[in-house]
């Protein structure tokens, strides 16, 4: 079996590709990426160390595609990640919708032309910024929790947290609606041309080389910053430092990869992954984490709100451990760990991974 994954040098990308290799060392594994982010570079050392063959190109340009040897699955981890993209002054509206849609029309295409399977690694944040905003919610033990009294009447929103039934109306971000408007356009391909499609629709993902930015890898970002005492503030929500996220470690994700494929076009063609309701915690709780490591370090508060923040994320996994028995193999507190100890080791890792 010969797999492509798009951004292959991004966190997202090396981790799975890694974990991949180490389950079934005889699968031949190509990738591209196109180098955009600082940190990349390191990561196709790793992968070419592996075997992996790295193309330096684009997933906009189809003429960066056409060299690629036969393949039978094609894995989309290529996007600007940020819910600010395109509105935050560093790429403009244009090039996120060309990266993060038209990247992946042309990955379908590929994927198409060899009757291959396509996975899109989609997002959280395809659903609603109102809807999450309105999830009922309470303070309890320094996060923001989910009110169970209250769900019920909200469709989408169970017990665990957020189904895949949860509301996708606009507002949802230009990265949250090219994500969902690939979602639309991988599933018409399915239909048009017989490939198993599957989408997967991840909350935070988390681990030791992640790309430390606070726009995007949040835990990488405020572990490594905290340890350096570099400024931190709790924005928004009362500037608490309340706000709430699930997390899961790319191991976790890939494991699900390997089933999917396995399975061809058999199970559901988008679930929600992520840690759940009892892995993840808030940016107070993680600055406790940080102190019993670190000692202390002041940080600030900013009641201020920020463009489509929202206070509370957790998938509910209810359909992914159904169909494909997905569980946490790696824990809350083995990410934090390898986070920790991949920042005490890499010293200038939020330099070189372009903060």
């Amino acid at each position: 079996m010969t797999i492509f994954i798009a951004g292959i040098c991004g966190f997202v990308g090396t981790s799975i590709t890694r974990f991949l290799l180490e389950q079934r060392p005889h699968l031949q594994i190509v990738g591209i990426d196109n180098f955009s982010r600082a940190g990349t570079f390191t990561n196709q050392q790793i992968l070419t160390k592996l075997g992996v063959k790295v193309f330096h190109g684009d997933v906009r340009e189809n003429s960066d595609l056409a060299a690629l040897p036969k393949l039978s699955w094609v894995v989309d981890a290529a996007a600007n990640p940020s819910v600010l993209a395109g509105v935050d002054g560093k790429a403009s509206t244009l090039q996120t919708v060309q990266n993060n849609l038209y990247g992946t029309v042309n990955q379908l295409e590929l994927a198409a032309q060899n009757n291959a399977g396509f996975t899109l690694l989609s997002t959280s944040r395809v659903y609603g910024i109102k809807a999450l905003q309105e999830v009922p919610l309470i303070v309890k033990d320094d996060a923001f929790k989910l009110d169970i009294d209250r769900v019920g009447p909200i469709k989408g929103l169970t017990a665990n947290g957020i189904a895949e039934d949860f509301s996708t109306e606009a507002p949802i971000s230009l990265y949250g609606s090219t994500k969902l408007s690939s979602e639309i356009l991988a599933l018409e391909y399915k239909e048009i041309y017989k490939i198993p499609v599957y989408i997967n629709r991840c909350g935070v993902l988390a681990g030791a080389g992640q790309f430390g930015r606070p726009d995007q890898g949040i835990y990488s970002f405020w572990i490594n910053a905290y340890q350096k005492k570099r400024p931190l503030k709790y924005i928004g929500f009362n500037g608490q430092g309340h706000q709430f996220r699930d997390c899961f470690h790319p191991r976790d994700l890939a494991r699900l990869l390997l089933k999917q494929m396995d399975a061809g076009t058999a199970g559901p063609s988008r679930c929600n992954l992520g840690g759940g309701l009892d892995n993840g915690m808030s940016l107070l709780q993680l600055s406790k984490w940080c102190h019993d490591r670190y000692g202390a370090h002041e940080i600030t508060h900013s009641a201020q709100e920020r463009l489509f923040d929202v206070p509370w994320v957790a998938m509910d996994t209810s359909r992914a451990t159904s169909e494909w028995d997905f569980k946490l193999d790696v824990s809350l507190h083995d990410i934090l760990t390898e986070i920790a100890v991949h920042a005490e080791q890499n010293p200038n890792w939020l330099e070189v991974s372009g903060l």
